[in-house]
């Protein structure tokens, strides 16, 4: 299953929805496809959608995927990686009214640069990206939230050794 996910914020994201569902009606891609749309006000025809997803659902529905498409958000993109799914970011522009600037390209590069993510700047590829990624392995995310934790803990414990003295 594809599981396409745009995201909580006020921005739409029409145009990514507009090539899927036409690539679901080509049958172009002949995947099982699920979207989380957002704020978008394009509703696919050819596959199931929803607005919002609870928090539960969501994760489960990643889980289910096979392959996630998603926004420039790292929230999504990170909560996908986690789960070590094959993740296509297609970044919201500023130039078609999805975002204010064109930040989720860098954040989209940075995660691509790591090998944990398959970009996709121009929605006319996407059915080559999608193809791509099925063939690709992706690096492993790693969380340095414990190198975070343990410089923490080092300041403290030097902290109280320091005033021990």
């Amino acid at each position: 299953m594809i599981f396409i996910t745009l995201g909580s914020q006020k921005f739409q994201f029409d145009r990514l929805l507009r090539a899927m569902d036409d690539l679901a009606a080509s049958g172009a891609v002949s995947h099982e496809i699920f979207a989380q749309t957002g704020a978008s006000t394009y509703i696919p025809v050819h596959f199931p959608s929803k607005p919002f997803l609870d928090t539960d659902v969501f994760k489960e529905t990643i889980r289910r995927a096979d392959i996630v498409v998603t926004h420039g958000g790292t929230g999504a993109i990170v909560n996908a990686v986690k789960l070590s799914k094959k993740v296509i970011v297609v970044p919201r522009l500023a130039c078609y009214g999805e975002h204010v600037d064109d930040h989720q390209l860098q954040i989209m590069r940075t995660f691509a640069d790591l090998n944990l993510v398959l970009p996709c700047e121009n929605t006319d590829s996407l059915v080559q990206k999608i193809a791509a990624a099925e063939r690709m392995t992706f690096r492993s995310y790693q969380s340095n939230t414990h190198s975070i934790v343990d410089s923490i803990d080092g300041y403290i414990q030097e902290q109280i050794n320091t005033r021990g003295r």
